[in-house]
């Protein structure tokens, strides 16, 4: 008789009776589906099902329906994962839990990523499977990231203590059996002095303690996983020491059992090869702490405290305590506590931390600060708009975090490798082991146990677990110290595979909003004084425009006047009568209407309709007196960071509404290869696929909530951080700098991040191809060189740490772009043609 089980899930898009019925039909038409129970105002479904195994198919059946069910993501912290077997068998166990839909385990932060159908299971679930497994774990969320920061040190601190305790034993052990090869007489003077027995006895007291003290971790660990036919790197080291350590065993204390030939001990190697791994795993634990630096950096920017006005007294309180509405106060030096627009004051902010720019931005009334930002000289007050987890710096963290726990596409060769990569090294022992017996030279049983426990030893799942999550880890997070936000892991490799860079014009190649950009005037015409009238005139409209002349006017400190009367002319400008003048501003046919000559400013015009400027004319008492061009001018590092993307290898293409002069007019301007002009908001998902033929990979960068649609259709989509909270959720990365910079730092740390990985991999399985068989002894019969088990332990030991040492070479990328100050102003500007940095 099967076992039943009541199922109860969460149901997306139920929104009536109807809803309910087709629900319930999609259900009860599945195999040993016995009742099912839907209820509308909980959104849930209840369902006894005959097997846990019926689950995967229920949830297809509800998506096929229209009715998806609702899922959660956890992430669990994992212990005791040492190696890349150690990954595949925590994945399998979480996989198993009826309910859970997809599994990322990743060995360099030691956590598992889990998504799970809502209500089919409970947390306890997975933490009982992980744990039953050999792999305790707990919520990632229960531990505060100082709380594990601190545990990682410890861990480290404890395996230092414990390499030390143990290289100071094994030390006389080396000397005593292998001082011969390097002291001539040393063997003579032992056998003279306390007898080469003693010397034995000597090397197993002290050996014994190493294995079972500092060393019982690998026992512990490995037998067991091999008993349940789950190897892992540590049952390599327990078969291939404790081999080592009964073969001395019996050769010291039952020798008649031995050919006499083979009667030798191998405490050293065993003593050797454990402080060897030891070693390693400190190094790999020490540079595990540093690949998460990036984190660690930005949860030091949160501040602790913050001071709120309390019945209009400022009084120190715990940032946890602090309200949305509530008012702070920020004085010079401190760090702003939480998310907010100014309400009082002005200063300086150094925004550098969150957007990678090196310029202080100026803050005053109604401007928004960030959490985690440094007030400079000015003191200022604000309101709190976004507090604990919904301020941005906290969205990066999770942002960060999630990405260091992602799985690229090229992780699944690997998973699939060393899932049977421990027992297959396992197996290749036991047979270099009996072919060594069969053919080898004698004494044969000797030389058979030295292959067999270098090849046991040597072979390196660690290296092969840690070459790809080390480089995400270290390279998303140097990434978000340069502003650069990677929403997606796998944006990471599928960005080094994009041929064009699709740009959305406004508020990414340009500012944005319109500004006065040209002032050409007539013979005799005062610049300040027509700007002054020209601007009281607009102060009457609310069109762009008139709000861009106005904003020109205020910056440039004109004149105010009062409009005595104000009228408008549709279709041709405005009239006005200002500071006892009549001023006309509008197109140039308003001046033919009103008989005005124009010809000593048509040249000008001319200039700025073929710069895609948007030209307007203004007259005074009768005499046209100067014609301002106004438009959405290109952002200042737009044109080097579409230089910059032309020398990475890309086509860069702008999808723009507007019209194609003016589109022309700026691709000229910044170097943009193609235009597709007067698009549709609904369009853009249609220009991409018009330049993804011929099989090219389109990354499309905007910022709008028009944009939305065309993030998520590109193969990878760049929010740019300025923009809407819609586009940055549609987007596989976010740029928190407000500019085209951050695109060639993207493209930056994904090409060197991919390239790192591709060394790691490189190394870690051309490390076990090269030197299995070199351990296993097929350089023996020509060259008589046999790989003693000590040397093994160390090549293992470095495999690993040199995975780790070079991706933290990726802490030294550094920005392709960045800011620098340039007399005049601020303008973006390359490094340099190549720039030399660490890949």
């Amino acid at each position: 008789m099967p076992v039943t089980q009541d199922l109860r899930v969460s149901v997306q898009n139920m929104s009536c009776a109807s809803c309910v019925g087709r629900v319930e039909r999609a259900l009860s038409a599945l195999p040993g589906v016995e009742e099912v129970n839907v209820n509308l105002a909980a959104e849930t479904a209840q369902v006894r099902i005959d097997s846990e195994t019926r689950i995967p198919e229920l949830i297809d059946a509800l998506d096929r329906a229209g009715y998806p069910v609702r899922t959660q993501t956890i992430r669990l912290n994992v212990s005791s994962m040492s190696c890349a077997s150690c990954v595949g068998r925590v994945d399998k166990a979480l996989a198993a839990v009826p309910g859970v839909l997809e599994v990322n385990v990743n060995l360099a932060s030691e956590t598992a990523t889990v998504t799970y159908v809502e209500g089919a299971m409970k947390i306890s679930d997975l933490m009982k499977a992980a744990t039953d497994a050999g792999y305790p774990a707990e919520p990632a969320d229960s531990v505060l990231p100082e709380e594990h920061s601190a545990r990682k040190a410890g861990e480290a601190r404890d395996l230092a203590r414990k390499t030390a305790f143990a290289a100071t034993l094994a030390l006389p052990v080396f000397l005593l059996e292998m001082g011969a090869h390097l002291v001539p007489g040393m063997h003579e003077m032992i056998g003279r002095t306390i007898g080469h027995q003693t010397s034995w006895m000597i090397q197993f007291a002290l050996t014994t303690v190493v294995l079972f003290w500092p060393g019982r971790h690998f026992y512990a660990k490995g037998f067991p996983a091999l008993l349940k036919g789950a190897p892992d790197m540590n049952s390599l080291v327990a078969v291939g020491t404790g081999a080592a350590y009964l073969y001395s065993l019996t050769a010291l204390f039952a020798p008649a059992l031995l050919p006499v030939a083979s009667r030798a001990v191998y405490f050293e190697a065993a003593a050797v090869i454990v402080v060897l791994i030891l070693l390693g795993r400190w190094m790999e634990a020490r540079a595990k702490g540093r690949t998460g630096a990036a984190i660690q950096k930005l949860l030091g920017l949160q501040a602790r405290t913050a001071r709120v006005l309390v019945d209009g007294e400022p009084q120190d309180v715990a940032i946890e305590r602090i309200g949305t509405g509530d008012i702070l106060v920020v004085r010079p030096g401190e760090r702003i506590a939480v998310d907010g627009d100014v309400t009082q004051g002005s200063a300086h902010v150094d925004e550098s931390m969150i957007t990678g720019e090196p310029v202080p931005v100026s803050k005053s009334e109604g401007d928004p600060v960030t959490g985690g930002t440094v007030n400079g000289t000015g003191s200022f007050q604000f309101r709190a708009t976004r507090v604990g987890a919904d301020t941005t710096l906290a969205q990066i963290i999770r942002m960060v975090e999630q990405a260091q726990g992602a799985k690229l596409p090229i992780q699944g060769l690997v998973d699939r490798i060393t899932l049977w990569f421990v027992p297959a090294v396992m197996a290749l022992a036991a047979l270099t082991v009996l072919v060594w017996l069969l053919v080898g030279p004698s004494p044969s049983l000797s030389y058979a146990l030295v292959a067999g426990v270098s090849v046991l030893i040597i072979a390196c799942p660690c290296a092969m677990g840690l070459a790809t999550p080390t480089s995400i880890m270290v390279g998303t997070g140097r990434a978000a110290e340069m502003g650069v936000l990677f929403r997606k892991g796998d944006a990471l490799q599928r960005l080094t595979s994009v041929n064009v860079i699709a740009l959305d014009k406004t508020g990414t190649v340009t500012q944005g909003r319109p500004e006065l950009t040209d002032m050409v005037l007539a013979d005799g015409v005062d610049r300040a004084d027509i700007l002054a009238l020209v601007a009281a005139v607009e102060t009457q409209s609310e069109h762009p425009i008139a709000e861009a002349i106005v904003r020109a006017a205020q910056a440039e400190n004109a004149a105010r006047h009062d409009v005595e009367s104000f009228e408008s002319i549709t279709g041709y400008g405005v009239r006005a009568k200002v500071a006892g003048h009549e001023v006309l501003v509008g197109a140039d046919r308003l001046m033919v209407r009103e008989g005005l000559s124009i010809g000593s400013l048509v040249e000008a015009e001319g200039r700025l309709a073929v710069l895609g400027r948007t030209a307007l004319f203004a007259a005074v008492d009768g005499r046209v007196a100067a014609v301002l061009g106004v438009s959405d001018p290109v952002k200042p590092a737009s044109a080097a960071a579409i230089g910059a993307l032309h020398r990475l290898g890309l086509e860069v293409a702008m999808i723009t509404g507007d019209k194609r002069e003016t589109a022309d007019a700026i691709a000229r301007e910044t170097g943009i290869d193609h235009v597709i002009a007067g698009v549709l908001p609904d369009g853009k998902v249609a220009a991409l696929n018009e330049l993804r033929q011929g099989g090219r990979r389109i990354a499309f960068v905007g910022d709008g909530i028009n944009d939305a649609p065309a993030l998520a259709h590109a193969d990878v989509g760049i929010a740019i951080g300025t923009g809407t909270d819609v586009a940055i959720e549609s987007a596989d990365v976010v740029l928190m700098s407000g500019d085209l910079r951050g695109v060639v730092n993207a493209f930056e740390v994904s090409g060197r991040t991919m390239r790192n990985i591709r060394q790691n991999l490189f190394w870690a399985f051309g490390y076990n191809v090269a030197l299995i068989p070199v351990a296993a002894g097929v350089l023996y019969p020509t060259f008589g060189l046999l790989l003693s088990p000590v040397l093994a332990a160390g090549a293992m030991a470095l495999s690993s740490v040199f995975v780790l040492t070079n991706a933290l070479r990726l802490r030294r990328v550094r920005p392709i772009m960045e800011e620098a100050r340039a007399r005049g102003g601020e303008e973006a500007t390359l490094l340099s043609p190549n720039p030399v940095a660490a890949e």
